[in-house]
């Protein structure tokens, strides 16, 4: 009986505690059921309250003045040409630069690889209109084109054009173009160098070139680099890219003084007079291209062209520059030997027909320059007046 009781009395016992435990635990599943309270104390002030905008640098609001004033004279040029496929189809193609507008007559300035071989012209506007362009003239020595575009006069905004003097390497630029077709987009940067020299696509030597960190991509060629007053320095023409892998921070542009002497001759005349020796590559043997040659022909010197023949009635041969008069065997090759060999241009070194022409496109034709030539193995200076280009027709 007593262990009945006992028994009775253990249970009494454990099922007390048993409730127990199952009352305490169902509040605490509960309290862990519900989300955690959060005390929003200081998020109402953050959220109802931003924090004003910083102050704008000096810098800051340069780069915003300069992009609203003049972005709205940068417009995106589409060009489409014919290529022909292997069974003589033709293919159209098409391709993307800038440009910059710079008069209220519809003028705009860009590269000439921009409109190279373009059979159809369209340039964009900052307002999203569309309009055919023509050709007016353009300049492949200078990898420079100026189109037009026909619009009600107020319809433009031109870009002011600056000037190259005076430029400094550290100065601020600014470029503003449509990289990838991205619509007036802006880089900034600095002048990193001054003075460099580019090969345009027909082999020419573009001298005094910008160059520039600031980003430039496919689809800025064409568009301006500013100054920090908005005005036109050059115009952004080449990159360097390895394996054509992006922006490098190597970009060139060509100097505004170029692009005004270019443009206004365009607007002018249609064209660009350039000024003519009389001569092409194939009348000049450069020495340094073939090692041997001066030993071989006992010249004096180690650098030069070798004149070949030269045409009667050109600025060469009125000059006195003498031609070759025999022909010798040197190697596998046969040569017109026997004439000048033009050693410099205004006092400056030639060693190739390219650096001979780009010493001549930096003068217009009537001017005079002095060519040194060695004839006989002795140095002498003759006075050559430049004639006018005749124009590929």
């Amino acid at each position: 009986m007593r262990n009945l009781l006992k028994v009775a009395f253990l249970s009494s016992i454990i099922t007390a505690a048993l409730v127990y435990v199952i009352l305490e635990w169902k509040p605490l599943r509960s309290e862990l059921s519900r989300p955690p309270e959060v005390s929003w104390a200081s998020s109402p002030v953050s959220m109802t309250s931003p924090a004003p905008p910083a102050p704008l640098t000096e810098d800051e609001r340069n780069n915003i003045d300069v992009y609203q004033k003049y972005s709205v004279g940068v417009v995106n040029i589409t060009s489409t040409s014919v290529a022909y496929d292997f069974f003589f189809r033709a293919v159209p193609q098409s391709g993307m630069g800038s440009g910059a507008i710079i008069d209220t007559q519809g003028h705009i300035v860009t590269n000439y690889h921009v409109i190279r071989d373009a059979e159809l012209l369209e340039v964009t506007l900052p307002n999203k209109t569309k309009h055919k362009a023509k050709v007016v003239g353009t300049d492949a020595n200078n990898d420079l084109a100026v189109i037009q575009i026909d619009v009600p006069r107020g319809g433009l905004t031109p870009i002011p054009l600056g000037t190259s003097k005076g430029l400094q390497v550290g100065q601020k630029v600014l470029a503003i173009g449509n990289p990838f077709g991205l619509d007036r987009t802006m880089t900034t940067g600095i002048i990193s160098a001054l003075g460099r020299s580019i090969q345009a696509e027909n082999g020419r030597i573009i001298d005094d070139i910008i160059q520039t960190d600031a980003s430039i991509n496919h689809g800025n060629s064409g568009g301006p680099l500013l100054n920090n007053q908005g005005q036109i320095i050059g115009i952004n023409a080449a990159i360097v890219s390895p394996n054509d892998t992006g922006n490098y921070g190597i970009g060139f542009a060509i100097p505004v003084d170029t692009v005004r002497r270019i443009t206004d001759e365009i607007l002018k005349l249609g064209y660009v007079r350039h000024a003519y020796l009389g001569i092409d590559a194939r009348g000049l043997l450069s020495l340094g291209d073939n090692p041997g040659l001066a030993d071989a022909l006992d010249l004096n010197t180690d650098h030069g062209l070798l004149v070949g023949k030269v045409p009667a009635d050109g600025p060469l041969a009125q000059a006195g520059i003498r031609e070759g008069t025999k022909r010798v065997r040197v190697g596998n090759y046969l040569i017109q030997a026997g004439g000048d060999v033009i050693l410099a241009v205004n006092g400056k070194d030639v060693n190739s027909f390219v650096e001979l022409a780009s010493e001549v496109d930096h003068h217009r034709p009537g001017e005079a320059i002095t060519i040194t030539v060695l004839r006989s193995n002795r140095k002498a200076d003759l006075q050559v007046t430049l004639q006018e280009q005749p124009r590929q027709r």
